[in-house]
């Protein structure tokens, strides 16, 4: 099952990586671990280690144009 979700967050937030960046995407993905090392492996900046929570793992990537954007695992 997928969603959309908006959720706001403080101006002054610095959970997307840049005051610069003003929203971030969130991708909900299968098989976490195994995208990262792709992504890993054709150049693409992973910004963070995957945390895992009860709810499901994270890691932040950054896009073409040093965007960070989340990469979601449900669990």
């Amino acid at each position: 099952k997928t969603q959309t979700q908006w959720t706001p967050f403080a101006k002054t937030t610095d959970y997307f990586g840049s005051s610069e960046q003003q929203f971030m995407i969130n991708y909900q993905v299968e098989n976490l671990e195994q995208l990262v090392e792709s992504l890993r492996a054709e150049g693409v900046t992973i910004v963070d280690d995957i945390e895992t929570y009860d709810y499901g793992s994270f890691v932040h990537i950054l896009d073409g144009d040093g965007n960070q954007v989340e990469l979601w695992e449900l669990k």
